[in-house]
């Protein structure tokens, strides 16, 4: 039986798979998604991007994987904060990829940041090869979500911390109240207009709405394997950084 996130797609196609829609919703919404992201979210998902990659300073990563990279926000927040070797952003959507690798190669960082199309549930790199993993705004989208975080595990060296930057519902009153009525009334109606996907901000707040607690995702991260799992809360609830080590 699907869990709960999974059934949740963007285009309730039946005959396609989840990660497929995904796919073909940010080739769709690619043009527009870093104006949009800044511009719904206020710029403060920039803020949050900046404290979740502050996380990874005391081990210093020199080899960094981005899971669900997107157009390489966090690949080049995490690359000006930490000055590592070398960071690999992969992500299943072509569309991405391809404004994310312009971003690269506007600031001449090709040396340094590198994107591959690849499926989060079956990354292409051997066992232990990164001292950090990171995704940003990612696993909601995963088909299989545990099977994606057994993954990150896998491709992580011992000790390497893996962080994940994850959108959630507010639990306090009247936060909640608020970010509901902007979350579904308010944000579909800008994202139509300016994306013309007349699902994918409609998605959003469906899948963040799906996406587990705080306790439960907790839960799911030991449950794979991860150790001394945390989760760091901001905005009031609006967004939360999970850590966990391998």
């Amino acid at each position: 039986m699907k869990n709960k996130l999974e059934t949740i797609t963007p285009y309730r196609d039946p005959n396609t798979e989840k990660k497929e829609q995904v796919a073909i919703m940010f080739n769709n919404i690619s043009g527009n998604y870093d104006f949009l992201n800044h511009f719904l979210s206020l710029n403060i998902d920039k803020i949050w991007r900046k404290k979740a990659i502050k996380k990874l300073k005391k081990i210093s990563p020199q080899h960094i994987l981005d899971v669900a990279t997107g157009t390489g926000d966090f690949a080049l927040s995490s690359y000006h904060i930490l000055n590592p070797k070398k960071i690999t952003g992969i992500d299943i959507s072509s569309g991405m990829l391809d404004v994310g690798r312009k971003k690269i190669s506007d600031r001449k960082l090709e040396n340094f940041i590198e994107f591959k199309e690849a499926d989060s549930e079956n990354i292409p790199f051997d066992e232990n090869t990164f001292d950090a993993v990171t995704v940003s705004f990612g696993v909601r989208n995963f088909q299989n979500l545990k099977k994606g975080l057994s993954e990150m595990l896998r491709v992580s060296k011992k000790g390497a911390i893996i962080v994940i930057l994850e959108l959630s519902i507010p639990e306090k009153f009247p936060v909640r109240n608020f970010y509901n009525f902007y979350f579904k009334r308010i944000l579909p109606i800008f994202g139509k207009v300016f994306s013309k996907d007349n699902f994918a901000y409609s998605y959003l707040p469906e899948s963040v709405n799906a996406f587990p607690t705080k306790s439960k995702f907790l839960e799911l991260l030991n449950e794979t394997g991860y150790k001394n799992t945390h989760v760091k809360t901001l905005s009031f609830g609006i967004a939360n950084i999970y850590i966990g080590t391998k």
